[in-house]
C-alpha cells in the first residue's frame, strides 16, 4: 500500500499543476500533506515533516542557489559569460561548441556540487547558446548531464563519498573508476540524446531575470582570464578542500580548507570578487551594481520555493519510512550484488527522491554482500550511486532546479530531464558490470 498512496501522490500532483495550473510550491505542499496522511501519519505529524523538508532543504540550498544567482548576474550584465562563450567559440568552432561545453562542466562537476556547479554554468549556457545561434538546451542538457553524472559517481561529492564509508572502499579507487565510467554516461546521455530532438524542441525563453541577452562589443568586456578566474573561484576552493582531505587529512590546513570550500562561503567569495573584477574595476558604481544583485534574487524567489516544496514532499516519504518497505521486498533475492546495490537504490531513488538518501538506504541493506560476495567494494559504490540517480522525477528537488532555471512544463522536463538520468544511469551500471569482468 505504500507504493500505492505515493503513486496516488504524484498523480494528484500533476493533476493539480497540469490540469488545474496551481502554483506548484502550494500543489507540492497539498500532496505532501496527503501522503503523509494516507501512510499513516498523523496531519501534526505530517506538518511537521514538511515544515523540516522545507527548512533543511532551503537550508542547504538557499545560500548556493542566491549567491550563484548574483554571481551569474554580475557575469551576464558585465559581459564575463560573453567573453567565455565567444572565447569557447573561437577555440572550438560553432560545430564544436557542444563539446566545449560539457568539457567545461565536466572538470567544473569534478570539484562542485550539483547545485552549485547548476547556477554557476546556466549564465554560461545561455550565453554559448546565443552567441552560436543555437537552442538552449541543445548546450543545456549536456551541461547538466555532466553535472549530474560527476555528482553521482565522483567523490568527494557527497553521495558517493558517504556510500564509499559504508562499503568501506577506497576513494581513490572510487575516483578513478567513477570518472571512467561517467565519461560514456556524459556523452550517450548529454550529447547523442540531444540529437534524438527537433530543433524547436529544444528552444526554451529564458525565465525574466536570469539572463539578460544584451550583446556587448569587444572593449566593453571583461578579459578572458579574469571572467573564468571569478567564475571558477568556487571550483578552486572546493576542489582545495577535496584535495587536503584527501592527501592531508590530518593537517592543521584541515579546518580551513573545509571552511572555504563550503559551498556557501565558497559562493560568498566568488561574489565578492565578483562585485570588484565584473563591476568596480569596469567603471560601474556600487548602488547600479546592488540593483543587479536585488534582480537576481527576486527572480530566484519563486525557484526556491517550488525547490523547498519539493523537498518536503521528500521529508514527508522518508519519515513515513517508506524506505523500510521497499528493503524488506529486497530480501532474500539472489540477483548479483552490484545489480542488487542499482536496483535498489532505483527504487528509492524513484519513491523518495532525494539520491544521497536512496544510495545511503541501499548500501546499507546491500553493504554484508561485500564480505559475502568478495564483489569490489569500489564498484558497489559506483553501482549504488548510479541507481541513486535514476528517473529523477516530481519528488526530486534536482528535477524543480532543472525545471525552474530553464523554464520548461513538466512534460518536457521529464521528457528531458528525466529519461536523461535514467539513462546516465543505465549506462552507469553497464560500465559497473564491464569493470568488474575486467578486474575479476
Amino acid at each position: 500500500m505504500p507504493i500505492v498512496y505515493i503513486c496516488i501522490g504524484v498523480a494528484l500532483l500533476l493533476l493539480l499543476m497540469v490540469v488545474f495550473k496551481l502554483n506548484a510550491f502550494i500543489s507540492l505542499i497539498v500532496v505532501g500533506l496527503l501522503v503523509g496522511i494516507m501512510e499513516g501519519m498523523s496531519p501534526v505529524e505530517a506538518m511537521t515533516s514538511i515544515t523540516t523538508g522545507l527548512g533543511g532543504t532551503l537550508g542547504s540550498l538557499a545560500l548556493v542557489i542566491v549567491f550563484g544567482g548574483m554571481i551569474g548576474k554580475l557575469m551576464a550584465d558585465s559581459g564575463g559569460a560573453q567573453r567565455i562563450s565567444v572565447t569557447l567559440i573561437r577555440a572550438f568552432g560553432k560545430k564544436r561548441v557542444q563539446l566545449a561545453a560539457v568539457l567545461t562542466a565536466f572538470v567544473v562537476g569534478i570539484a562542485l556540487f550539483f547545485e552549485t556547479g547548476v547556477v554557476v554554468l546556466i549564465p554560461l549556457v545561455f550565453t554559448i547558446a546565443a552567441e552560436a545561434g543555437v537552442p538552449i538546451l541543445y548546450i543545456g542538457m549536456p551541461v547538466i548531464a555532466a553535472l549530474i553524472t560527476m555528482h553521482g559517481f565522483v567523490p568527494p561529492h557527497p553521495g558517493p563519498t558517504a556510500v564509499a564509508g559504508i562499503y568501506q572502499a577506497n576513494l581513490g579507487k572510487t575516483l578513478l573508476y567513477g570518472i571512467i565510467i561517467a565519461i560514456p554516461a556524459v556523452i550517450i546521455s548529454g550529447p547523442l540524446y540531444t540529437r534524438l530532438f527537433k530543433k524547436e524542441d529544444l528552444e526554451v525563453e529564458i525565465p525574466k531575470g536570469l539572463f539578460t541577452p544584451k550583446h556587448f562589443k569587444e572593449e566593453e568586456m571583461p578579459g578572458f582570464g579574469i571572467s573564468m578566474f571569478t567564475a571558477l573561484i568556487p571550483v578552486i576552493l572546493i576542489a582545495f578542500q577535496a584535495i587536503v582531505e584527501i592527501v592531508a587529512p590530518k593537517s592543521g590546513l584541515l579546518p580551513v580548507a573545509q571552511f572555504l570550500g563550503n559551498p556557501g562561503v565558497a559562493l560568498l567569495i566568488s561574489v565578492i570578487v565578483a562585485i570588484f573584477t565584473f563591476g568596480l574595476n569596469r567603471g560601474r558604481k556600487m548602488p547600479e551594481l546592488m540593483n543587479s544583485l536585488t534582480e537576481s534574487i527576486s527572480s530566484i524567489a519563486v525557484i526556491l520555493l517550488i525547490i523547498g516544496g519539493g523537498g518536503a514532499f521528500k521529508q514527508v516519504l522518508i519519515d513515513s519510512h517508506v524506505d523500510k518497505y521497499v528493503a524488506h521486498l529486497m530480501e532474500g533475492s539472489s540477483i548479483s550484488p552490484l545489480i542488487l546495490a542499482w536496483l535498489i537504490a532505483a527504487i528509492l531513488r524513484v519513491v523518495l527522491g532525494s539520491a544521497t538518501v536512496a544510495g545511503m538506504t541501499a548500501a546499507g541493506i546491500a553493504a554484508p554482500l561485500v564480505a559475502a560476495t568478495h564483489v569490489s567494494p569500489e564498484l558497489m559504490v559506483l553501482a549504488t550511486g548510479a541507481g541513486s540517480m535514476t528517473f529523477s522525477h516530481v519528488n526530486d528537488a534536482g528535477f524543480w532546479i532543472y525545471k525552474e532555471f530553464f523554464n520548461l512544463s513538466i512534460g518536457k522536463t521529464i521528457k528531458t530531464w528525466s529519461v536523461m538520468v535514467t539513462i546516465a544511469s543505465l549506462v552507469g551500471l553497464a560500465g559497473v558490470l564491464i569493470i568488474n569482468l575486467c578486474i575479476k
